[in-house]
This record gives C-alpha cells, sequence and structure tokens, in this order.
C-alpha cells in the first residue's frame, strides 16, 4: 500500500496568480519555505506545454523530495512519473482513474458536501480535497463551504481532508482546528510578494498541529 504524504501545506498552481514571475520560480521559493506537496493545474496550457512544465516541476519537486500531483490528466501524471492526479466532480470519475492509474498512484477528489466525500470514499479515492472554505476567486462556480461544513466532512471523512478555497497565511490555522489535515493554497503562496516567507509563516502554524 502506497504511503499518504504529508498534506499539511498543499500548493496549487495557477499562472495568473504569478504577477510575470516564472512558475518554476515561484514553485521553487514556495518549497524552500516548506512546502509539503505541489499540484501542477494549467487549465489553459495544451498537452505538449504540460508535458514539457510538469517535467521541470517534477525534477524540482523531486530535489526537494515533495511529491508532485497533476491536475486533471492521468496521462500526464504517468507520463512524468508523478505521485498522482487531482480529480474534480466533472473530471474522469475515481473509480475509473483507479482502473487506469492502479494502486500505485494517489488519487485525490474534490469534495464540497459530504455526500460527495462519502462517494470520494467508496471510489477509492486517497484524500479529500474540500471546499470552498473561504470562497475563492480561482473557481466562482464554487459554493462556500465554510469551516462549519469542512469540519462535519472531516468528523465523517475516512480520508486525509485538506481544506482549499481561499486560504492564507491568515487564515490556515482555523482550516486545520476544523479537523483538515492540510489546506491546498493558491493566490495565498503564489500571488504574495515573498512567498519564501509566507510559507515559513504557514509552517510555523501547521506545526502546532504536528501529531
Amino acid at each position: 500500500m502506497k504511503a499518504q504524504p504529508d498534506y499539511s501545506i498543499y500548493l496549487v498552481t495557477d499562472d495568473g496568480c504569478l504577477h510575470g514571475r516564472a512558475l518554476l520560480d515561484c514553485v521553487r521559493e514556495a518549497l524552500e519555505g516548506g512546502v509539503t506537496l505541489v499540484q501542477y493545474r494549467a487549465k489553459t496550457a495544451s498537452s505538449a506545454e504540460m508535458y514539457a512544465e510538469a517535467l521541470q516541476l517534477k525534477a524540482l519537486c523531486d530535489s526537494f523530495k515533495v511529491p508532485l500531483i497533476i491536475n486533471d490528466r492521468l496521462d500526464i501524471a504517468m507520463a512524468v512519473g508523478a505521485a498522482g492526479v487531482h480529480l474534480g466532480q466533472d473530471d474522469l470519475p475515481c473509480a475509473a482513474a483507479r482502473k487506469i492509474l492502479g494502486d500505485d498512484y494517489l488519487i485525490g477528489v474534490s469534495a464540497h458536501n459530504p455526500a460527495e466525500a462519502a462517494a470520494a470514499l467508496q471510489s477509492g479515492a486517497d484524500y479529500l480535497g474540500c471546499g470552498a472554505v473561504f470562497g475563492t476567486a480561482t473557481k466562482a462556480d464554487v459554493k462556500k463551504l465554510g469551516t462549519e461544513g469542512l469540519a462535519a466532512i472531516c468528523k465523517a471523512k475516512g480520508l486525509p481532508v485538506v481544506g482549499i478555497g481561499g486560504v492564507t497565511a491568515d487564515n490556515y490555522r482555523e482550516v486545520r482546528a476544523a479537523g483538515a489535515d492540510g489546506a491546498a493554497i493558491v493566490s495565498g503562496i503564489l500571488a504574495q510578494p515573498d512567498i519564501r516567507a509566507t510559507v515559513k509563516a504557514i509552517v510555523k502554524v501547521s506545526q502546532e498541529f504536528a501529531k
């Protein structure tokens, strides 16, 4: 059985947050700060562009011994040897993805309510990405879950839970206090002027919840 990674500080990439900076440079700064998991998300890139960039990110993450997850794309994940994929509710179903990937890959599933969380558990997911906890600018169509909704999923989870949606260094503690194993953070890290320092501040809070 594959080992579960450290979900505590889960960086999700978004080119729209970089303010003209290079993605690899920003991810490197985040890794230097202490990010524990990286998800590569590139909604507008071609397959060739995604493959090339994912290869570079895989090498970078490997140098920090941090797993790389690919958003949506099983083919890219397999082609670059990533640790796994993250699937939304409109993506390929988890059970179908598992048939393709086998048991060696991590599969994360987005869940916006307890019913979706339970379905993901039954379909063989390895972890849940639950939100939007505080609302989010990156996915305008996602309803706000809130910390109470997150806590309800965490209580009945059966799987590691990562809170996502509007998480920043200022509210990260609330996500962990709700029972989540970590938080997936996009602009709360990548849009900050000092990425490394921002992550280090989150690491300090995360250490309060270390088991």
